[in-house]
């Protein structure tokens, strides 16, 4: 069990983090510092305040654009340590670590989403050749506390935009069929949204060499969908991440099946995965095999 814990990152995911930590352990102590003072520090090479505290967990929710100079910072003085980045893990391609000194995982908390879990387990075995992903909303919305234009998903600069900032669907099709094979793809800002990034990706690729994706990722649109529809030789299923329903017709027979989800519990769910089973938590290998994808899409 974690006592002392540095989240690095006061938005939304770190605050989240830190209610999920407190949770698990009350007792815990936690640092919440944002990513302005610690990289503050970072150029002071103030670190024997860091070393002292000696962390025993690295919540890093920083702008993607940090990560890579933090993962070297964190490596230059800890060893053993166990490392959480909130996904992406990069914002660009970045020199290969190796030989890490210490445990990193990516934070693709939909892996713990039980819609997810169920469709990894319900296709093995199963035949099928078409899958449809698609994942539609509103960044002003979703964004709405804080003037939307300023914030990290709307800033390249930050590393922001739809293919970085809705990577969880990039890792979800991989962790749960496998390798993609990109055939062909659009990604650009066609949108009248005050943002300098990129705000929808249209995909089409192929699984397996034979499972043919068709992948539609935006932030422009006020209707929000988060599904994903497979079809089967014997089957046809839509899987709603908002509704939590599954929608299955199997040998003429429908049934719906009700998942209960809880945003903030994906995040008890994955501290608890890394301290005890790491069955479904992304590894820093899986995140760099999404980064390899995410890179092989242009502008």
């Amino acid at each position: 069990m974690y006592k002392k814990i540095l989240i690095i990152g006061q938005g939304s995911a770190g605050q989240n983090h830190f209610g999920a930590l407190k949770s698990i352990n009350k007792k815990a102590q936690i640092i919440l510092t944002s990513s302005r003072n610690f990289i503050k520090t970072f150029k002071n090479k103030n670190y024997e305040k860091l070393r002292k505290l000696n962390p025993d967990l690295f919540v890093v929710c920083s702008p993607a654009t940090t990560h890579f100079k933090f993962i070297k910072l964190i490596e230059s003085h800890f060893i053993k340590k166990n490392i959480l980045i909130e996904k992406p893990l990069f914002s660009k391609r970045e020199k290969t670590l190796k030989n890490l000194k210490n445990n990193y995982y990516v934070g693709y908390n939909l892996r713990f989403h039980p819609i997810l879990q169920f469709l990894k387990d319900y296709i093995k075995g199963k035949k099928f050749f078409f899958i449809r992903v698609i994942c539609s909303s509103f960044l002003p919305k979703w964004r709405s506390k804080k003037n939307y234009s300023n914030t990290v998903s709307a800033n390249k600069r930050f590393g922001g935009g739809v293919k970085l900032e809705l990577s969880h669907e990039m890792d979800y099709l991989r962790w749960i069929f496998g390798k993609i094979k990109i055939i062909n793809s659009f990604n650009k800002k066609i949108s009248n949204l005050k943002i300098n990034v990129d705000d929808v990706l249209c995909l089409h690729g192929i699984i397996k060499n034979k499972i043919f994706l068709n992948l539609d990722l935006n932030f422009f649109s006020r209707i929000d969908i988060r599904k994903i529809f497979i079809d089967g030789n014997d089957f046809s299923l839509e899987a709603d991440l908002l509704s939590n329903k599954i929608k299955i017709i199997e040998k003429n027979k429908r049934k719906i099946i009700i998942k209960r989800f809880n945003l903030k519990q994906t995040y008890i769910n994955e501290h608890l995965d890394i301290l005890k089973k790491r069955k479904f938590i992304c590894t820093f290998k899986e995140a760099l095999e999404n980064q390899k994808i995410l890179e092989a899409i242009k502008s």
